[in-house]
């Protein structure tokens, strides 16, 4: 993969983790255009470290958060950290399963199915429209809310499904504060990432050659700073309720992507 189609993928990445419309989706239509889905083990290397540095974007922006987590694991004296944390990790109990159970067939979905990520786009995009239109509350992320809210993280392991629009319109629709959402959302994943790249690493996936450096460097730095950007303004989007205009994006990329296919 050359320098130019690395930094196109990692701005893409940047933008699409935060934003509600499918980080996973998109990567897939990209490499398909750019003629990179020929190379499925060096593609899926990218598309670790690209979530790798959006993943780092999110500990940057919410750093204070996640130094609350880490207190709370550590640290029982403050019972109102420890609980944050044991909702981030109920969170994560079943994407971490399904990830484990189906890998294969995970990865096998990563390989140009342009018609599941136009479905899978609709779904999304009637997600977001549904939640856009909640009324505010001040609930916050419960127990419950959080082991639900991690099943759509789950699913949102389908390229196609937007992993913050799937669990940002779960909680919502489950009746918690929009800002409180995107901050359970974003920050449930990045203990998901670490766990995927420890795994990769330890078994030996990834490989990395010298032609590959460059690609990878240059991929990662792009999604780091488009991630940052990104982060902060979808926070602001969900907000505002202002997630029917992705809703409509989606809608318009998914009638693209399935008319393409039959084409």
């Amino acid at each position: 993969m050359d320098i130019f189609n690395a930094i196109i993928l990692g701005i893409i990445q940047g933008l699409t983790e935060f934003l509600p419309v499918s980080s996973s989706g998109h990567l897939e239509i990209t490499k398909v255009l750019i003629g990179e889905n020929n190379v499925a083990k060096k593609s899926m290397l990218m598309t670790v470290v690209l979530h790798f540095a959006t993943a780092l974007s999110t500990i940057i922006v919410f750093r204070r958060d996640v130094a609350n987590i880490f207190k709370g694991l550590f640290q029982l004296k403050s019972r109102e950290s420890f609980n944050f944390s044991l909702k981030i990790i109920l969170s994560m109990i079943p994407a971490a399963v399904i990830g484990f159970l189906f890998e294969n067939e995970i990865e096998s979905l990563f390989s140009g199915k342009l018609i599941l990520v136009g479905i899978m786009l609709s779904i999304t995009g009637l997600l977001l429209l549904l939640s856009d239109k909640s009324k505010e509350t001040t609930k916050k992320v419960g127990i419950k809310e959080s082991i639900i809210i991690g099943f759509s993280q789950a699913i949102a392991i389908i390229p196609g499904i937007s992993r913050s629009g799937a669990t940002i319109s779960t909680s919502v629709l489950l009746g918690v504060d929009k800002e409180k959402s995107a901050r359970f959302s974003f920050l449930m994943v990045v203990p998901l990432i670490f766990g995927k790249m420890i795994k990769d690493t330890l078994s030996g996936e990834i490989t990395l050659d010298n032609s590959d450096f460059s690609s990878l460097l240059f991929g990662f730095i792009a999604a780091l700073i488009t991630g940052l950007f990104a982060c902060k303004w979808m926070i602001s989007l969900v907000k505002n309720s202002n997630l029917k205009y992705f809703a409509f994006y989606c809608f318009i990329v998914s009638f693209i992507v399935i008319i393409s296919s039959f084409l």
